[in-house]
């Protein structure tokens, strides 16, 4: 009889795993009450480690950031995300270098949390830049992919020590049409992230249509410019509406190419006796949709808008931990020259 137990750091990694889902709501907050720029400088907050309070302390904003007056609000929406961002951060070192620590371990992961950490590094650079470059729309768009790339490897990394889910033989096929899942949500995201930094989400009021029209003025060139000039406050967007246009058409599109996609994998996990992921799938896939409509015909309510992001965050967990189940029999299988976790039954 075998008796799987949690590897070491695996409660670790669900806190983790959560505090990064909290990290995306905040991000998302923070972009959708434009504080991105709450705070001028980083990683302080007009050189201190909160908003500044007091005559002194606002004074020295005032001397030393006279183009960015102090909006106490939005100050606070930005350090609290900052806060978050780095207690996660602090979090994945730890798990880095227990990885380190255990890494003669047989099946300990090693990799994985060290990407975990170089992940986590490039998120602090990231965000950085996306306030000494004013919000300049490449840099968000990286900010946002990098938080929901951190939530989906600490996923990942909590599935591996949890010690469960072993491989099924299943097609090939239903893997790759998993994989192709997960790529067109990854990628359907980042149009999401760039819809965002471009403030595009509102370019059409009217669903399925856009300005009353099945294909509506577009600016493509514009839209798609992925080589803006860096200098301009990007707060609010700096691009004309036609350009808005076509980028919120684009995340339309992608939207429709998702759901062909993962309505017949969904079936096909079914007839594989997986119902269970089935569902989740649909329950996933019918909440972003259902909150994507609803942002355009209610006017990207904030409430609405924030449980959007919530929403693709679920969705790409669904279709990692999918993909987990559906991975190839053997291809996490430890040698057996140094298996010791088995027991004779």
């Amino acid at each position: 009889m075998t008796i799987q137990l949690h590897k070491p750091g695996y409660r670790l990694a669900v806190l983790a795993t959560l505090l990064a889902l909290l990290v995306v709501l905040l991000g998302a907050y923070t972009r959708l009450t434009h504080a991105g720029l709450g705070c001028p400088d980083w990683p302080g907050c007009y050189g201190f480690i909160g908003v500044p309070q007091g005559e002194a302390q606002l004074a020295h904003a005032e001397t030393h950031f006279p183009q960015a007056p102090v909006e106490e609000e939005k100050g606070w929406n930005e350090m609290v995300h900052r806060y978050f961002a780095g207690t996660l951060g602090l979090l994945i070192l730890g798990l880095a270098l227990q990885a380190l620590r255990l890494r003669s371990r047989a099946q300990q992961p090693l990799k994985l949390p060290l990407l975990l950490l170089g992940v986590v590094l490039a998120q602090a650079a990231f965000g950085m830049w996306t306030v000494t470059l004013k919000l300049w729309p490449q840099v968000v768009t990286a900010h946002l992919l990098g938080g929901f790339t951190t939530l989906a490897l600490l996923f990942l990394l909590s599935l591996r020590l949890s010690g469960r889910f072993p491989p099924r033989r299943l097609p090939a096929s239903l893997r790759y049409l998993a994989l192709s899942g997960l790529l067109l949500v990854i990628a359907q995201i980042a149009l999401g992230g760039w819809v965002s930094s471009n403030y595009a989400a509102v370019a059409c009021a009217d669903f399925p249509t856009c300005h009353g029209q099945w294909l509506p003025a577009m600016d493509y060139a514009n839209g798609f410019h992925l080589t803006q000039h860096i200098g301009p406050n990007y707060l609010g967007g700096q691009l004309e509406s036609d350009a808005r246009t076509a980028i919120h058409v684009t995340h339309r599109l992608g939207a429709l190419l998702v759901v062909l996609v993962l309505l017949p994998l969904a079936w096909r996990l079914r007839q594989q006796g997986l119902a269970g992921l089935a569902g989740l799938l649909l329950l996933a896939l019918a909440v972003q949709v259902g909150l994507g409509i609803s942002n355009v015909l209610l006017q990207l309510p904030l409430a609405v808008a924030v449980a959007h992001n919530i929403g693709g965050a679920c969705l790409l967990l669904t279709l990692v931990l999918i993909n987990y189940r559906l991975r190839a029999p053997g291809a996490l299988r430890e040698p057996t020259a140094v298996r010791a976790d088995a027991s004779p039954a």
